[in-house]
């Protein structure tokens, strides 16, 4: 007796929290605003009074044999440590998997044919606020009668690079030849974002989200596009909301494979405690259920578990990522690990962080060749300290919405899930969010024809209704 009447108070509070949430939510109604776009200058020194050199120049990667012998030669005297007994990677990396890497790099992999897979795509550079911007820009081979290619902008996060696109490019750019809808084709522009891979670092303090994002701006108006669509996940899915928040008129859909909710609400907090219970009250499906729950062991435990690295990052990336630019093996323990662990969380219990079972030996050592020789370690670190430093949901475009029309593929084994109920919060006009089947943080490169499929049925969903011109 006193406990139905107990859950029936309890009830009741809920109800007239959430009525005084809605309540303050409808008559709250925000003005459109925008995002100011980032006038910066990152070159070394006083900015020039000369007008900046907007040339866009060819790029081939290319390395010295000088730099491989010195590579060589320092794997050759990498010093490991032993694992704990039956530690798998639940301490990080496993030495004794680590030492089966080194031994594959030095002796069967051939950065010199990986080169050429990197080169088989155009690369250009162009000078932006003072640094130079490295981007792989591919073309469709072929448009049929009357058809235009859609600009695509496609942002990799850390420990990615520009090559996790390597295997999706030719499913957009010519779908057909790949069994796909080619109802929708792409140029595809994949920038290195400033301070990773063949792009300069800024040589300035503060260059944040908001920076990238407006470099990648004037870069797609530099190649001429004045309407394009965007994706990304990791750091891409910040730089390219920033991008919608600053340019919505430009960009006719956003599309993600990782969102995150920085400025949590009243109902985000309730749906946390009671989502579980009433999950059609807070308009969670039930795989959000399945996702999430238990939260303390699915989501503060695994936050706790898995951010370790992003401390550091956001505080000191200087100290840690000195050791990690002056070891290959260093860095690529501190590379795969993540590729283990992001790619599947259960991975941490096998022996070799299950690293080959979604990937091979040859593509994740072309991502850590390309920090190795661009010596970006440093630098791209310090992107977490940029964006951090001044403390979560402090940030003007964390208060700010996304009006552009958005859409959202969700993968299972992504480190945190985000329910569709929470993104609308921030992403006013999600026109398609997916439950992937399978797939981890780094989609892309682990299931391109998953998250091609999604974005071709995303910006057919935009095009045929012409949503972009509702917003």
């Amino acid at each position: 007796e006193c406990c139905s009447s107990l859950a029936g108070i309890m009830l009741l509070e809920v109800f007239l929290v959430l009525g005084a949430v809605i309540v303050y939510f409808l008559f709250s109604k925000k003005k459109e605003e925008t995002l100011p776009f980032k006038e910066g200058w990152w070159g070394r020194g006083q900015k020039p009074d000369t007008e900046e050199d907007a040339a866009i120049r060819p790029f081939k990667v290319e390395t010295t044999e000088e730099e491989l012998s010195d590579l060589f030669r320092r794997l050759d005297q990498a010093r490991f440590t032993e694992p704990l007994e039956n530690s798998c990677f639940h301490y990080g990396i496993n030495s004794v998997y680590l030492r089966k890497v080194i031994s594959y790099w030095k002796n069967q992999f051939n950065w010199k044919k990986q080169v050429e897979v990197l080169n088989k795509y155009p690369q250009f550079k162009t000078k932006i606020q003072g640094i130079d911007i490295h981007f792989v820009h591919v073309k469709p081979p072929r448009l049929p009668e009357g058809r235009s290619a859609k600009p695509l902008l496609m942002v990799h996060g850390w420990p990615g690079s520009f090559y996790e696109f390597y295997k999706i490019i030719p499913l957009l750019t010519d779908p057909a030849s790949h069994g796909l809808s080619d109802e929708h084709i792409f140029e595809v522009i994949c920038p290195s974002i400033p301070g990773y891979g063949f792009s300069e670092a800024p040589h300035k303090k503060d260059f944040n989200s908001v920076s990238a994002a407006s470099i990648f701006y004037e870069l797609m108006l530099r190649l001429g596009f004045n309407e394009f669509y965007a994706q990304g996940g990791d750091w891409g899915w910040l730089i390219c909301t920033n991008l919608a928040q600053i340019a919505p008129s430009h960009m006719k859909g956003l599309h993600l494979n990782l969102v995150s909710v920085t400025n949590m609400g009243v109902t985000h907090l309730l749906s946390i405690l009671l989502g579980r219970y009433f999950p059609g009250l807070f308009g969670f499906q039930d795989e959000d259920v399945r996702r999430m729950f238990p939260f303390l062991k699915k989501g503060l435990y695994r936050i706790l578990l898995e951010s370790g690295y992003a401390h550091i990052q956001a505080t000191k990336p200087d100290t840690v990522g000195c050791g990690l630019n002056d070891s290959p093996v260093g860095l690529a323990a501190y590379i795969l690990e993540k590729f283990s662990s992001w790619t599947d969380l259960e991975f941490q219990s096998l022996e070799d962080g299950g690293l080959e079972r979604k990937f091979n030996l040859d593509d994740l050592l072309t991502n850590v060749m390309i920090y190795w020789v661009s010596g970006c370690m440093v630098s791209s670190m310090r992107f977490y300290k940029e964006n951090l430093q001044k403390g979560i949901g402090t940030q003007k475009h964390e208060k700010l919405t996304v009006q552009v029309p958005t859409g959202i593929a969700s993968f299972p084994n992504e480190v945190m899930h985000t329910p569709q109920a929470w993104a609308q919060k921030k992403y006013t006009n999600i026109v398609s969010f997916h439950f992937m089947p399978r797939g981890g943080h780094f989609a892309a490169l682990e299931e391109p024809e998953l998250l091609a499929k999604d974005i071709l049925q995303f910006v057919g969903k935009v095009e045929k209704g012409q949503l972009w011109k509702k917003k």
